[in-house]
């Protein structure tokens, strides 16, 4: 199964799982961290990989005119409730050459198979001096985990190979609600080389994790957010 259509399967589940108030990560810690990385408002701001439009809708409050994007139909409609977001594949922007001067990739570029081709489609959109703000899940997360118990500092096992490219699939279940989350997992140097080679800087790098300290994720990296300069 690609990781597109993965998403898509479970798109319904997404919505009620991210909109729950103060359900999901973004709300709790994420958000927080992410959105003082992107630069002020511009001619246009686009969000790829909007999923259900919490960090269009975001951007809209602090002044940016920003257009969302997913591939999936059902996304789309849920963002296109409150924001202006389109149906397109990221490989694919409907946006002219040069015509933004920031694109977000809020935990979508680990959500797309063909992320290369994404991050060289996200530079052909941005205007030179434009920034792309991304945020992936952490690669370290996706390599390994913690030992069983419940010491906040028991030890962290990579225990899957870091180097490997692969697919990964996980359920939570949180308070009434179940997510089906599709990932790939691949090394940092993976995101570094797909941007360098697309004609980025990389100005910021960021590794934001939970900070309550009575967790042991405290202690590890959860996600990695970047901002990358055309």
């Amino acid at each position: 199964m690609k990781l597109h259509e993965g998403w898509d399967e479970h798109a319904q589940d997404w919505i009620k799982w991210s909109r729950a108030p103060g359900h999901d990560s973004y709300w709790q810690y994420h958000r927080a961290a992410f959105l003082p990385l992107v630069p002020p408002p511009g001619k246009l701001t686009v969000d790829v990989g909007c999923g259900e439009g919490r960090v269009t809708r975001d951007l809209q409050e602090l002044g940016h005119r920003v257009v969302g994007v997913d591939r999936s139909l059902t996304m789309a409609r849920a963002a296109g409730e409150q924001s202006h977001a389109v149906v397109a594949d990221a490989t694919a922007l409907p946006f002219a050459t040069g015509s933004a001067d920031c694109v977000v990739a809020f935990m979508s570029l680990h959500d797309i198979d063909p992320m290369r081709e994404t991050v060289r489609e996200i530079a052909r959109v941005l205007a030179p001096g434009g920034h792309l703000v991304l945020a992936i899940v952490h690669p370290i997360n996706t390599a390994g985990g913690f030992v069983e118990g419940d010491e906040v500092d028991r030890p962290y096992v990579i225990e899957k190979p870091y180097y490997e490219h692969r697919q990964e699939v996980f359920v939570i279940d949180k308070d009434g609600l179940t997510m089906t989350f599709h990932n790939a997992h691949r090394p940092l140097q993976e995101y570094t080389e797909a941007l360098t080679d697309a004609g980025f800087a990389i100005t910021r790098l960021r590794e934001p994790t939970n900070p309550d300290p009575t967790t042991a994720w405290n202690r590890m990296p959860l996600f990695l957010n970047m901002v990358a300069r055309r």
